[in-house]
């Protein structure tokens, strides 16, 4: 496995603490030793089955090892007394030892969360890791864990831990929430590592949210075989899967809900919905990686509902007898119902938001999904503020060159046909599609461009299709100007490195055959 972080992300992540200050719809949570009080606060399925509180309302106490978390949970009148554990410093092997008694189960060298329920373990102060120690959850139920780094847990070599999972749940586990956590290993499983996010055993109601997964061969798993179908439930979002081979997650049977997560070089895999499993696959960003999505490595089929997700340079696999990979036109192939209310940011905006947010020790930062107008349910509408003049022909054009010519592309998905490339080859005659009436459709560069107005120019025959729109700065997730047809549109000049025409209306099937960009 490629351990090591391309070029291109180390100098992303070092531009990070720049770029995302200009994130719109990010609002603080309450500071880390406050947070048990917010612990109602779960989101996704861990919200369902009667909602996931952890400790709220229980004693809180402090650890700084591993041995103490156990003695925290001995310590109690009963096996569901609620209780708080606020843990700093590093907690490694040589600080977790097994402590007994009636209120828990135990072991060394794990930290064993077994036979209990109404626990919350959160990281305060400098922080919480758990090195080369991994949280094991088992026959358990109402557990909240945040705000922790869990790294290089290993299955063989020395020492070893729970599995080779970082966080692995099984048996009967009910209503997890894990939240602001990073999970990181140092190679795959030729190294000693396993899944960073694992679940099996009959494990429902989960949510892992605003959380980093990274570096390592296997993102995590609900179902531990083809017959293992009793998992299931579980949502992910705003989280970062980053530098991972595959199982982003794998999903066998049960439900998933995905969205509004980043995934950036993976190398094998994502997405792998297999087995009869079902995943809910929205506004995602993916960049730099291959099948995303799809069922792979076995002839039994998985299922997906996919709407508003952006392909950055992904690239895709030929179908085979145990390959079914989505794309390279992903389209849905099951219908997929949430029981819970749910706000999408916009996935343009998705890369930005999540380097700000997601991973323990960034203060519990969440989005307030002021990022973008969409939300569950039809399209809203937009009212327009622009209505230029509709012309499928080449007319007047703002001053200086088309910086769209030479540059890049890509949307959020594609009609048969067309491509995203054909809006930039100053042609008339090709043009790009959504596949559905709504979508969107991008110019990017490699550095920073001054843009001040665009030009979105209609195929012959389709003069009227576009309806309601947004120019948005994909960077920040700014929307730049909103209106509806197609035609000439100028804003205040901005310096951006991609820019968005997102149609959330349409007459008809949108035809752009030019996507026109100008710093004059």
């Amino acid at each position: 496995m490629r351990r090591a972080v391309t070029s291109r992300l180390r100098a992303a992540l070092a531009a990070a603490a720049t770029a995302v200050a200009a994130v719109g719809g990010i609002a603080m949570t309450l500071p880390a030793t406050q947070a048990a009080a917010a612990a109602d606060g779960a989101t996704g399925y861990a919200g369902a089955n009667g909602g996931t509180t952890g400790g709220a309302g229980g004693q809180t106490v402090r650890a700084t090892t591993g041995t103490q978390i156990h003695a925290a949970l001995c310590g109690r009148a009963s096996s569901s007394t609620p209780i708080t554990i606020e843990v700093s410093g590093t907690i490694n092997h040589g600080n977790t030892t097994k402590v007994s008694g009636a209120s828990c189960n135990t072991a060394a060298d794990v930290i064993e969360l077994k036979q209990i329920s109404n626990v919350t373990i959160i990281g305060v102060g400098g922080g919480a890791v758990f090195d080369q120690l991994g949280i094991h959850i088992r026959e358990a139920s109402n557990i909240i864990i945040r705000n922790v780094t869990v790294r290089n847990v290993k299955k063989s070599g020395s020492p070893t831990s729970n599995g080779g999972d970082a966080i692995g749940m099984e048996s009967g586990v009910r209503n997890v929430w894990v939240d602001h956590v990073s999970l990181e290993a140092s190679g795959g499983e030729s190294e000693g590592f396993d899944g960073l996010f694992d679940m099996k055993a009959d494990t429902q109601y989960v949510t892992l949210s605003y959380s980093t997964l990274r570096n390592s061969g296997r993102g995590g798993l609900i179902g531990s075989s083809e017959s293992d179908r009793s998992n299931g439930y579980v949502t992910f979002h705003h989280n970062l899967y980053e530098n991972i081979d595959s199982r982003t997650p794998l999903l066998r049977g049960g439900i998933a809900h995905i969205y509004n997560n980043y995934y950036v070089n993976l190398h094998e895999s994502g997405i792998n919905s297999r087995a009869g499993g079902r995943a809910k696959v929205d506004n995602n960003y993916f960049e730099d990686s291959k099948d995303v999505l799809g069922t792979f490595y076995t002839s039994e089929a998985g299922y997906w509902q996919v709407g508003g997700n952006v392909f950055d340079n992904v690239t895709w696999s030929a179908p085979g007898s145990e390959n079914n990979p989505a794309g390279p036109n992903p389209q849905s192939n099951t219908t997929v119902s949430v029981p819970y209310s749910y706000a999408l940011d916009g996935a343009s905006c998705v890369p930005a938001l999540i380097r700000q947010t997601a991973g323990a020790n960034k203060g519990l930062q969440v989005s307030d999904g002021s990022c973008t107008p969409q939300t569950p349910g039809p399209t809203p509408t937009v009212t327009p503020t622009v209505t230029p003049t509709v012309t499928p022909t080449v007319g007047p054009t703002p001053g200086g060159p088309n910086l769209s010519i030479g540059a890049g592309s890509d949307g959020s998905s594609k009609a048969d046909g067309t491509s995203y490339g054909n809006v930039r080859d100053g042609s008339l005659s090709t043009f790009w599609s959504p596949s559905g009436s709504t979508g969107d459709i991008s110019i990017k560069w490699g550095s920073a461009t001054t843009v001040s107005s665009v030009v979105i120019r209609e195929a012959a025959g389709s003069a009227g299709a576009i309806g309601a729109w947004q120019l948005i700065n994909a960077g920040t997730g700014a929307v730049l100007k909103s209106g509806s047809g197609a035609g000439a549109i100028t804003f205040t000049p901005t310096s951006l490195s991609k820019i968005t025409f997102r149609i959330t209306g349409a007459a008809s099937t949108p035809k752009v055959a030019e996507f026109e960009t100008y710093a004059g």
